[in-house]
């Protein structure tokens, strides 16, 4: 049965929106789960029953970096000028304001048992009414992944509703540069078309909420690269003419001339390829953009096809040839013989935009003839990037294009001009991830260790950095420590090439990557650092814990941990360090050479911190078990009544006439699971963030720290939102 659940108003039920064309053949009807997301939560029911605790008001922004992350789609509303939403592939969906140009975030709300729908997959604005937006969220279809969801908004995003889907969306998959999958009929809008990665095409007949598969459409499975459908797009509207694209090097392209209810492969299509847009013009003309593999990596050949379907002929019209692919791809709606399309994994000189004005007779490379201006976001450089799959140009301005990167968005506004001009076009837009973060007392604000950027310092958060950290420059960092009694002195550690360490003792001003490193094979994993900088003890997956007195010149192997155990520095006497492994609490007294147990019994995943200036002074984030405090040096610990489960905490500046730090946790009090703060040891608990502010999976991430100087401030690593912080309002 096809049943629509109550929506926001109420219990009104919505009667289905069926086409008047044939009937098409549909399988397994999905009924809408609806969830008026940005209202209260279940969490939130429960405990303004039972007293919710106390709720502070906080007002939220990202520390600048300016994009840092892959964005696999834009998309403009071809009826309103101005209304363009970007996708990307693990920090949600943005919106774009005209006005301010910048980004606006719309699934922040997403907590942390959704963070699986972070990743979008594809995404649709509806050319009828542009109110009406749709996601096609899920990032992964493993099968530890939840199913995909429907994601639909009739307010451009400012609120959500759900249906779930019975298969598992690739929104952080090969061939993630595809698209778009979902689409909205220009010719009745509540119809709606979904490619699945695994499961075939489906339809909705009622704007979204409820789903069923096309029985008619012949691939029902991941086509012959396992990645199933790449993109669907209807003809012009009145034609009842949709093509499907499928990652199939044999049969890549399927076309219905009656909306939908028969099939058929388009004769003479291109094979040994696999498509990954397909555009159609409003006079009917269908470009096509292919790889040899899913990409965004891995790509080593392609082309771009033009398909005259009144005369059923196929034209190469690709402007290059190269151990390349062609993926981006964008139809001026004002001149349908104006054609852009993109490079994929050209890596030498650079990956390239080419644009013809001709149909694909001649093209010009724009990378030569353009200037750019990296100032937004210097880190890019100004090359034209990678991992160029996203462009767009706008419907009401020929112009005007964006495209998107691995690294955020460049945006020209005279792309037609004999020389473009180009600027980062990502602000507002933050999906970094970020693996751990300090706040040391006096210096810079605050440092990262970041994935895929390895890491910024940043001195003021409204500015974005002038770069990376480097000496060496870092692809991927892991973490990153300072010494409580020297905070000038720090040392971070990651996957930086011949160079996977490094030591700073100007505030992480300039580094100098380890002289040495304990075995071959070292990399990544957790470094801390004596409270006077005098000792690093480095600890890796699968290896034991090393030390080194000398700043990374030489390293020795610590005595009493087993590989993989991870070691904090007490914040205070210079001599000891701490490990939790396996449930027991070790201690080193001797600048980390050696370590013995102490307490037992504890929480064998808990996530161990040590307080600023005082020594022995432990906190342990226990998960399930709540949240243990120890003044002992971890001889003996007490677990808070006050919290029910803990996944991470950090300490900050003490609250007015206050003697001890202020805690923040990521956890759940009273039955509510949000971020906390503390100005009394624990005793009592503030929420400090809200429902519209969740960022997915920030407690798997179990990244937070207060800041020393700014009482109130919290900063919190998200894993595609980038570092967010929080001052009082």
């Amino acid at each position: 049965m096809n049943t629509s659940s109550p929506t926001r108003a109420g219990s009104r039920r919505r009667g289905l929106h069926r086409r008047r064309r044939g009937a098409i053949a549909l399988l397994l009807a999905v009924p809408a789960a609806v969830v008026p997301y940005l209202l209260l939560t279940q969490d939130d029911s429960r405990a303004a029953k039972a007293g919710a605790p106390a709720a502070a008001p906080y007002k939220w922004k990202n520390a600048q970096v300016v994009g840092g992350g892959y964005v696999s789609g834009l998309v403009f509303n071809q009826r309103e000028q101005g209304l363009l939403y970007a996708r990307t592939d693990m920090g949600g969906a943005y919106r774009w304001n005209a006005r301010a140009e910048k980004w606006i975030p719309l699934t922040d709300w997403l907590g942390e048992k959704d963070w699986n729908l972070l990743g979008i997959d594809s995404l649709a604005t509806d050319p009828v009414d542009p109110d009406r937006l749709y996601l096609g969220a899920g990032t992964y279809t493993n099968d530890w992944a939840g199913n995909g969801v429907i994601l639909r908004s009739i307010d451009r995003g400012r609120t959500f509703e759900r249906t779930e889907l019975p298969f598992k969306l690739g929104g952080n998959e090969d061939g993630r540069g595809a698209g778009e999958r979902l689409v909205v009929d220009p010719s009745d809008n509540s119809n709606l078309l979904l490619g699945s990665r695994k499961n075939g095409l489906w339809r909705s007949t009622d704007h979204g909420a409820s789903w069923r598969q096309v029985e008619s459409f012949p691939v029902k499975d991941g086509a012959g690269s396992g990645a199933g459908i790449s993109f669907v797009t209807y003809g012009p509207k009145g034609s009842d003419t949709v093509y499907v694209g499928v990652a199939d090097r044999s049969t890549s392209l399927y076309r219905s001339a009656d909306g939908g209810a028969t099939w058929q492969a388009v004769a003479g299509q291109p094979t040994g390829r696999l498509p990954q847009h397909g555009v159609v013009t409003g006079d009917g003309t269908l470009y096509l953009t292919y790889t040899d593999n899913l990409g965004p990596n891995g790509v080593t050949g392609g082309s771009v096809w033009k398909y005259t379907p009144g005369s059923g002929s196929w034209r190469d019209v690709s402007p290059s040839r190269g151990s390349y692919g062609f993926s981006g791809l964008a139809v001026d709606p004002r001149k349908p013989s104006t054609v852009m399309v993109t490079t994929l994994d050209r890596w030498y000189p650079e990956d390239e935009i080419y644009r013809t004005t001709d149909g694909g007779s001649t093209w010009k490379a724009l990378a030569g003839r353009s200037v750019r201006d990296a100032s937004g976001a210097p880190y890019v450089g100004t090359r034209t990037g990678h991992w160029m799959t996203a462009l767009a140009i706008d419907p009401f301005d020929s112009g005007h294009v964006l495209y998107g990167t691995g690294n955020g968005i460049w945006r020209s506004e005279d792309a037609d001009a004999p020389t473009s001009h180009w600027t980062v076009g990502a602000e507002g837009l933050e999906e970094t991830a970020v693996l751990d973060a300090i706040a040391p007392p006096g210096g810079a604000t605050v440092l990262t260790a970041m994935g895929d950027q390895g890491g910024f310092r940043h001195t003021d958060l409204t500015r974005v950095p002038s770069g990376r950290m480097k000496n060496p420059l870092m692809s991927n960092s892991t973490d990153i420590d300072y010494a409580a009694s020297k905070p000038s002195v720090m040392a971070r550690v990651g996957t930086g090439g011949k160079q996977d360490g490094a030591y700073s003792t100007d505030g992480g001003a300039t580094w100098r990557g380890f002289a040495a490193e304990p075995v071959a094979d070292a990399h990544s994993g957790r470094i801390a650092l004596a409270a006077d900088g005098s000792t690093l003890v480095w600890t890796q997956a699968g290896l034991a814990p090393y030390r080194s007195t000398d700043k990374g010149a030489t390293w020795s192997k610590v005595r009493g941990l087993g590989t993989g155990a991870e070691v904090v520095a007490d914040r205070s006497s210079a001599r000891a360090f701490y490990s939790l492994t396996g449930g027991t609490l070790r201690a080193s007294t001797d600048n980390g050479a050696t370590f013995t147990a102490r307490a037992t019994g504890l929480p064998a995943d808990g996530r161990l911190k040590a307080v600023p200036g005082r020594a022995g002074d432990l906190w342990i984030a226990g998960g399930g078990k709540g949240l243990l405090h120890s003044t002992d040096g971890g001889r003996t610990f007490t677990r808070l009544t006050s919290v029910t489960s803990a996944s991470a905490v950090g300490f900050g500046k003490a609250a007015p006439r206050a003697s001890y730090q202020t805690l923040y946790l990521i956890g759940t009090v009273k039955g509510v699971t949000g971020v906390f703060r503390s100005t009394d040891k624990g005793a009592t608990w503030t929420r400090v963030n809200d429902k519209a502010h969740q960022w997915g999976a920030i407690g798997s991430q179990g990244v937070i720290t207060g800041d020393p100087d700014t009482y109130g401030r919290v900063y919190i690593g998200t894993n595609g939102r980038g570092l967010q912080y929080g001052d009082p309002s």
